[in-house]
């Protein structure tokens, strides 16, 4: 599809007017420098165009910085809907519900880490499943993944799981409170109830990192975040609600597809865009099962945290204290949630779908954190595994994008393409060049993920500040890593 009518309103910010496309009923905006718009797919401005026309939107439909095509949205796709008008649709949530990223700071140094790295991930390795279907620790009967579901990282921390300030750090304190596990399929809950505490595959990783003097941006708000030594060890993982989420998507897509149009007239210019009124009794039913989604997730990562304390400590001889996991943050960026934002001059009650975008909330939020609320949110962007990681904040401007930023750095070409054209040789030669100690379940998930596979994500980063989504606090490089 050609570009025809993308303008440039601001350094890093492009539009796509209504009269991009018949049908679109708001224009689209979307994030990025030159060189990350020149660089992006034509199935993103389809995609993003096609949101553009679902009904009820409201404002614009926005595109993050690190957009790359998906499934409905486009990875990186935020939109708004009018609560009581407005569509919901699984195509821009995600079939891994609540894919999130959780931030861990230590009170470690990689001088003090390095000698026991090898040992710390071999070990994290044993004790955290990774790949396709793995199971977790926990094998739970249906009646205790119900409740798991309904109560997040709630329920860890009634099991001895959690501390009361992991739940203070998690967004929405690790609980969506609309979770209807009788909105679940019996299906769904096989798959989800044995894969708690686990990452997954693809790109999902759990990753020791060092926060370098260099690569500190922001020195105050580092500090305030919990990163305030040099050379200070930070542990980042990347996972969501597995095959639970999955199954939910899939079996809400099935139905939506069937009645979007039979039953309310709805016509989609893309199939993976089926959807069905929010206000509708379909609509809330999927919206409840993606709560329970969430909810496994938010728990997912929090047994996850539990284990990488008990392993940090048994490894390195020290006590909790002592190591000092204290959690930064974690957010999610594959769900939609019910918000109140000024749209047109007027605040409304909307639903905001992030697909492959965080939240980004800026300084004053009352729903951060109080130690939080000078700073703004800490805004997690994930990179590859050789490039290195993000820690942003919210920023007051984040306002017109419904407060959202990008979440990672993007890829730039598929998982085929990646394996046929990287050498597997070559690429753990690098890694062991740049002392980047990597175990995986599989040497095929390298390729795949290796650094050239995805944007630059110090250009997502200049993106996300000259758009005004966030503001860089430290970059974080990687020296040991846990693949799926």
């Amino acid at each position: 599809m050609k570009r025809n009518g993308l303008r440039q309103l601001e350094a890093a910010l492009w539009e796509l007017p209504v009269s991009f496309k018949k049908g679109m009923k708001v224009p689209v905006h979307i994030a990025g420098t030159e060189k990350l718009i020149g660089g992006m797919d034509d199935a993103v401005f389809d995609q993003i165009s096609n949101v553009a026309s679902l009904p009820g939107i409201l404002d614009r439909a926005w595109c993050m910085p690190d957009g790359h095509k998906g499934y409905g949205f486009p990875i990186g796709g935020v939109a708004a809907f009018d609560a009581e008008e407005g569509v919901i649709s699984p195509g821009g949530i995600g079939f891994d519900i609540n894919c999130g990223m959780r931030l861990v700071t230590s009170s470690l140094t990689w001088e003090e880490l390095r000698p026991n790295l090898r040992e710390l991930v071999d070990t994290l390795y044993s004790r955290i499943p990774a790949g396709v279907g793995g199971e977790g620790a926990l094998n739970l009967s249906l009646s205790e993944f119900s409740d798991l579901c309904h109560e997040g990282a709630r329920w860890c921390l009634k099991k001895g799981y959690a501390g009361q300030e992991d739940l203070a750090r998690t967004e929405d304190e690790g609980c969506m409170d609309d979770a209807d596990i009788s909105a679940v399929s019996r299906e769904a809950l096989e798959r989800g109830r044995t894969q708690v505490g686990t990452l997954g595959s693809g790109n999902h990783y759990l990753e020791i990192q060092v926060a370098e003097p260099g690569n500190v941006r922001d020195m105050d708000t580092a500090a305030v975040f919990g990163i305030e030594r040099p050379n200070q060890i930070v542990v980042m993982f990347h996972c969501g609600s597995r095959g639970f989420g999955h199954q939910i998507a899939t079996d809400y897509l099935k139905l939506f597809t069937k009645i979007s149009h039979a039953k309310y007239g709805i016509s989609v210019n893309d199939r993976e865009l089926a959807c069905a009124p929010f206000a509708a009794p379909e609509g809330q039913a999927y919206y409840r099962a993606m709560c329970c989604a969430a909810n496994m997730a938010f728990a997912n990562r929090q047994i996850i945290l539990h284990l990488l304390r008990e392993v940090f400590s048994e490894v390195l001889g020290k006590g909790p204290a002592e190591t000092g996991l204290r959690q930064i943050y974690d957010v999610t960026h594959n769900t939609a949630r019910v918000e109140t934002h000024l749209t047109d001059g007027v605040e409304k009650r909307v639903l905001v779908h992030r697909k492959g975008a965080t939240r980004a909330l800026p300084p004053g939020s009352v729903d951060l954190p109080p130690e939080y609320r000078r700073t703004g949110q800490p805004v997690i962007i994930g990179g590859s595994m050789e490039t290195g990681s993000w820690l942003l904040a919210g920023v007051s401007g984040g306002a017109r994008s419904f407060f959202s930023s990008a979440h990672g750095s993007g890829r730039v070409m598929g998982r085929r393409q990646a394996k046929k054209q990287f050498s597997l040789d070559e690429i753990e030669k690098r890694l062991e060049e740049e002392e980047i100690y990597i175990r995986s379940s599989s040497r095929g998930v390298l390729a795949e993920e290796a650094g050239p596979a995805y944007k630059d994500i110090d250009e997502v980063v200049r993106a996300s500040e000259a758009a005004g989504l966030s503001a860089p606090v430290v970059k974080l490089v990687p020296v040991g890593n846990i693949k799926g």
